[in-house]
């Protein structure tokens, strides 16, 4: 559960009114209000949901770790229950990972494609598989290089019409979009790509909790003092259904 408050005195609006106002003051906070809360969420989707109180969203730290052997996640022991596990391909080869040494030790343009194909094709069954690739900008990059102009596909509908950077992926059989998660303040972790069956994944919230202005209109105005208050609210969860689809590729040591 997460709320960001929006407190404005009257001073601060009747300032900006009238012929002469540049700009809304209140919705220019609400805007900013709004920005935060998308801020927060960002974070909270790469989280291990341990934050704020565990009140942060539990995301694809958790949902998708690293170490795939320990720890509990929706309440199931992943420590016995084998089932309950998603898969780590590590280029580097470290302990409790699937090593992809054999087809290189770094993620790179001449590798990410091999390393791709071979986990697309070992973690899908029929018609279920990841078809959502989330990369790092050095992943992104290096799957970039890989396709010459010709070969390249850039996905424009989808993902690609909501202004993400995409791409799509075809190989080991399969269809993915690829999505570049990366720049200024950018959560996702460095060296990363999360293969994201999204059938097996839901964004739960409550109905008077998503995105919205807890109070009526502009807000509420306390009894003792001069100003206006105002909450933008989120409450769910991230869960997913069925883990044998999503895994996370990465590289445990990059120079090697």
């Amino acid at each position: 559960m997460v709320v960001i408050p929006i407190i404005l005195s009257m001073q601060e609006i009747l300032n900006n009114e009238g012929q002469a106002q540049l700009e809304d003051v209140y919705e220019t906070y609400i805007t900013a209000a709004e920005k935060a809360l998308s801020d927060a969420m960002d974070a909270g989707i790469y989280s291990d949901g341990t934050a704020n109180g565990n009140k942060q969203i539990t995301g694809l730290a958790t949902a998708v770790p690293i170490v795939t052997n320990s720890g509990t996640y929706g309440g199931i022991d992943r420590g016995s229950a084998t089932i309950w596990r998603t898969t780590t391909f590590d280029a580097s080869g470290s302990a409790g990972s699937v090593s992809l040494s054999g087809i290189g030790t770094q993620v790179t343009s001449t590798t990410i494609r091999p390393m791709l194909n071979y986990a697309m094709t070992r973690q899908s069954r029929g018609k279920d598989y990841a078809d959502l690739l989330i990369m790092s900008p050095e992943h992104y990059a290096a799957y970039d290089a890989a396709t010459i102009a010709i070969q390249r596909q850039q996905n424009e509908t989808s993902l690609g019409q909501l202004g993400f950077s995409a791409l799509e992926y075809i190989g080991g059989g399969k269809r993915a979009e690829i999505v570049l998660d990366g720049g200024i303040g950018s959560n996702c972790p460095a060296n990363t790509t999360f293969g994201l069956n999204t059938d097996t994944f839901r964004l739960r919230y409550h109905p008077q909790r998503n995105f919205d202005r807890i109070f009526d209109a502009d807000g509420q105005m306390p009894i003792d003092k001069d100003a206006v208050a105002q909450f933008i609210g989120w409450m769910g969860e991230l869960t997913m259904t069925n883990p044998l689809f999503n895994w996370r590729l990465y590289d445990s040591n990059p120079a090697a």
